[in-house]
Formats: structure tokens, C-alpha cells, sequence
């Protein structure tokens, strides 16, 4: 089991007595290294004490002392500095490329831990380490919820840089895709951004005095006023729609204009949607947001409360939405703005991050240490993720603490990495 030896090393849960390597000589670890997730050795610069002479150095691990030729690390320059090799079980001697015999060290793992990881893996309870959450010390807590909430905003920073590169490194679109997606929520997400992918805000600036031309512009790009790729019964109320007639004259001028080329109707899902996420209002909101001059990535970063974020965010929509879900068939007159739930996940979702990759990206301490403060204001998430953290017995008290839940149950939990996780580690050491 290479990765537990791997965790053994690294933690120095070595034996109580003495190490020795296969030919008898004594091993002292003074630093176990440095762990390297990449290619070459397994530990860099680690200081072991062999037969009395300190070696500073590589340590490779391996199961079997064979995995050193299976591996082809016999054949390969960059193990010549391997100073130690620990295995799980000898059979053969190692040898570097230049010919050099390298120590080897069998080293054993603890029954307890082996114990401990085997429940990990295996338990159906979830998450695994539930038994020992309530006893764990608070400091343990925080500051591992801490490089988790990091961690996520990281990871979304990486998304944003990339979404900048895919659109000629413009900060400005990548803000637009981000906060599109945003707006699709956890079923129109992917839809959202594909959509926003293809719309060119530089066009669209051309009409931005209109809302109308913006959504005509808007559903016409996201294939909502295609009525050939709509089901039969939508095609039939949409096309004797007076205004969906407007906005597909529209668009069609726009699109022969500007050479658009719209995503498919069938990117989008409606199926147990409640009314007010369907596609078409919350394209509208958007539509709004643009027309007042709110998806700039400026307005965002002119924003140093985050009361101010959520006013850059409440979009309304044009009189027709107002009574509308679909074209056709009218309902009750509402501003079907976003709830304040909702406003709290988009401002998570887009302002936080946001602020942080382009303050990473100019350098401004000050943008990122806003988008930290802004997740220590809002409340924090209620959805299942949160809410199974909660009954294990973790306190959450605000979007900074959920945010790092989401990241240790997606990244961590259902990929039971359980040894990279802190509070794996107080599981995996509980005597």
C-alpha cells in the first residue's frame, strides 16, 4: 500500500525501535523531505543518518523493492541522488543508472493505522472520519477550514484565468462568462457559460441603449427564439406571440449583422425547474443587468461593500417578463428579481472569486482581501453538503466556512484522499 508508506514517512510514524537497513546498517531520520507530487523522486531533500553518516538527499518509496525496475528509475538520471529507498517488502537491491548501490530500508506500517485507513475506505457512513469531528480541537478546525476556503478560491481563480485566455486574455469576458454561469445556477451552469461563450460583448455595446435589442441579442444567442428546435407545444405559443415575433425579427437582423451563430435549444433544461430559473428569465435579468450598465468588471471592483454587490446584482426584468415564464401564456406580474438566497450564491459564486483572481492578477492585495471579507459577511449555504458537516458536528457560521465544506466534500471526501485531509490525519493517528 504505497501511498500509506508514503503518509507513514512523511509523518514519521516510524517504529519505536531502532531502524536498520536490509544489510544491518542503522537509520536515523533526522527530516523526512520534502513531498513531491510530481515526476522524480518521491521526497527531496531529506536528511538521514546511515551507519552514522548524515546523507542529504532523495528518498524514493515503493510496495516492493522490484517497482524500482518496474518503474525504469534504474535507468533514469534523476534518481542517481536517491539517497534511501523504503519499501514495504525487499526481493532485489538498488541500483542507480550510474551503477550505485542505494540503501534500503523496509519500513512496516502500524497496525492502528492500517486499521484506521481500512475503516476510511471502507465505512458507508459519510463523510468517513464522522466519529471524531466533534472532538476535534478548534484550532485544528479553523485553520484547516481556512486552507480549504483558499483552496476553492484557487481552484475558481484557475477557471477565471482560463476562461480569460480562451476569450484573448479579456478579463472583461472571462467577468461575463463567470457571471453568466452564475445566473444558470447548479442545473443551467454549463448552459449559461457555453451560451455566454458565444455572445460578443463588444457587439452587443452597439445596442446597449435598447433592452430590447439586448434581449433579442441574448435569447436569440442562447436558441430560445428558434421555434423549430422547440417542443410542439411551446413552438405553437411561441410563434403566435406577438413579442417573441419582435424578438426573432430582431435577432435575425442582429445575427445577419454581427455573423451570430446561436448554442442549441437543447443545451437548456426545464424539467423540475421552478418557473422563476427558467432560462428565459434569468437571460432576461441578465439582459437588464447589461442595459443598466452592471456586467462591467469595473462596476464590480468600484464596489468596497458588499452591500453594494448586492445592488449591482438585483436585476429586474422588462415589462413583458414581468407577467411572463414562457412566451405565450401570461401569469401573475411580478419583478421576478432574485431572491436573497439566491443573491448570496451569485455573489459567491461570481464577486468572490472574481475579486480574488483579478486581484491575484494585478497584484491587489486589496481586491482579493475584499473578496475574503465579503465570504466572512454572507451567510453561509443551506444546501445537503453543508447540512451533513453540520449533523457531524461542525459549527458553520458563515459562506467562508461553507464554501471550505463544499471544497473538503468534493475534493476530498468523495475521492476518499483521505491522507490528505487534516482531519484524516487526526483519524488516521487516533490511538
Amino acid at each position: 500500500m504505497e501511498e500509506l508508506l508514503h503518509y507513514v514517512w512523511k509523518h514519521r510514524m516510524l517504529p519505536l525501535e531502532p531502524l536498520h537497513t536490509v544489510d544491518g546498517q542503522e537509520v536515523e531520520v533526522i527530516d523526512p523531505g520534502l513531498h513531491n507530487a510530481n515526476a522524480g523522486p518521491d521526497f527531496f531533500n531529506a536528511k538521514v543518518k546511515i551507519g552514522g553518516t548524515l546523507w542529504v538527499g532523495n528518498v524514493e518509496i515503493h510496495d516492493k523493492a522490484s517497482d524500482w525496475y518496474v518503474h525504469g528509475h534504474d535507468k533514469d538520471t534523476a534518481y542517481d541522488n536517491v539517497i534511501l529507498h523504503v519499501v514495504g517488502e525487499t526481493g532485489a537491491e538498488t541500483l542507480t543508472h550510474a551503477g550505485t548501490k542505494v540503501p534500503q530500508l523496509v519500513l512496516g506500517i502500524p497496525p492502528t493505522l492500517a486499521a484506521h485507513y481500512n475503516e476510511l475506505k471502507t465505512t458507508d457512513k459519510f463523510p468517513p472520519c464522522y466519529r471524531i469531528i466533534p472532538s476535534l480541537p478548534l484550532l485544528t478546525v479553523h485553520s484547516w477550514m481556512s486552507a480549504l476556503q483558499t483552496e476553492r478560491l484557487e481552484n475558481k481563480t484557475e477557471a477565471i484565468r482560463k476562461r480569460a485566455a480562451d476569450c484573448g486574455e479579456s478579463w472583461e469576458d472571462a467577468y461575463f462568462i463567470t457571471l453568466a454561469r452564475s445566473y444558470g445556477f447548479a442545473v443551467n451552469g454549463e448552459a449559461c457559460e457555453a451560451w455566454a461563450r458565444t455572445v460578443p460583448m463588444r457587439s452587443v455595446d452597439h445596442v446597449r441603449d435598447s433592452l430590447f435589442e439586448i434581449e433579442a441579442f441574448f435569447l436569440g444567442q442562447a436558441g430560445l427564439l428558434d421555434p423549430e428546435q422547440m417542443p410542439q407545444r411551446h413552438r405553437e405559443e411561441a410563434v403566435s406571440d406577438s413579442y417573441f415575433q419582435k424578438l426573432r425579427s430582431e435577432y435575425l437582423y442582429l445575427a445577419h449583422k454581427y455573423s451570430l451563430s446561436p448554442i442549441a435549444y437543447t443545451n437548456w433544461r426545464f424539467l423540475r425547474l421552478r418557473p422563476q430559473n427558467f432560462p428565459y428569465i434569468r437571460i432576461a435579468q441578465l439582459a437588464s443587468l447589461c442595459f443598466n450598465r452592471k456586467t462591467s468588471l469595473a462596476a464590480l471592483t468600484d464596489c468596497t461593500t458588499l452591500k453594494e454587490v448586492k445592488e449591482l446584482y438585483s436585476a429586474s426584468v422588462s415589462p413583458y417578463w414581468e407577467t411572463h415564464y414562457t412566451f405565450g401564456p401570461k401569469s401573475r406580474r411580478s419583478s421576478k428579481k432574485l431572491s436573497e438566497a439566491s443573491l448570496n450564491v451569485v455573489v459567491i459564486n461570481t464577486a468572490v472569486p472574481m475579486l480574488f483572481a483579478y486581484g491575484r492578477h494585478r497584484q491587489d492585495d486589496r481586491l482579493c482581501d475584499r473578496a475574503f471579507d465579503f465570504l466572512e459577511q454572507l451567510q453561509a449555504e443551506d444546501n445537503h453538503i453543508v447540512r451533513m458537516w453540520k449533523e457531524c458536528g461542525l459549527q458553520v457560521d458563515n459562506a467562508g466556512d461553507s464554501q471550505a465544506l463544499i471544497e473538503l466534500k468534493n475534493c476530498y471526501c468523495d475521492h476518499r484522499d483521505c491522507l490528505r485531509c487534516r482531519f484524516g490525519y487526526e483519524y488516521l493517528k487516533e490511538i
